[in-house]
């Protein structure tokens, strides 16, 4: 094979990968809307397997806005909860700012000394 070839095997190897993310991506959104009924889902998963190049992008066009929409909350939702993973396997429930204010927030009152202060902070800052 010479050079050409090579490119051109290289550019249509590409183009199939990306054609397979996009039908990865479709199938991934239409199982992720909620609002889609179980028959529209059938639908539109049949006409991918039948006539897929036209019907991925009908998908694209009609449907484009709300699978972004849908993939943002999808990622919202799991950073949320990925957060959430985190605090509580710290064991803190909040973080160490948060901790902070409040032991100041108990130094101006009068109701702790600037040692225990200072104890609280050190305690929150390392861990």
């Amino acid at each position: 094979m010479d050079f050409w070839s090579w490119i051109a095997w290289f550019f249509w190897a590409f183009v199939f990968f990306a054609y397979l993310m996009v039908l990865f991506s479709i199938l991934a959104d239409i199982f992720r809307d909620s609002k889609m009924n179980g028959w529209g889902k059938a639908i539109w998963i049949i006409f991918l397997i039948f006539v897929p190049f036209l019907t991925a992008l009908i998908y694209l066009i009609a449907r484009g806005n709300g699978m972004t929409k849908r993939s943002v909350a999808q990622q919202a939702e799991l950073r949320a909860a990925q957060e959430d993973y985190i605090r509580q396997t710290a064991g803190t429930g909040g973080t160490s700012v948060d901790d902070i204010a409040k032991a100041k927030s108990l130094l101006d009152a009068g109701a702790i000394t600037q040692a225990e202060f200072d104890a609280l902070k050190a305690k929150a800052l390392a861990g």
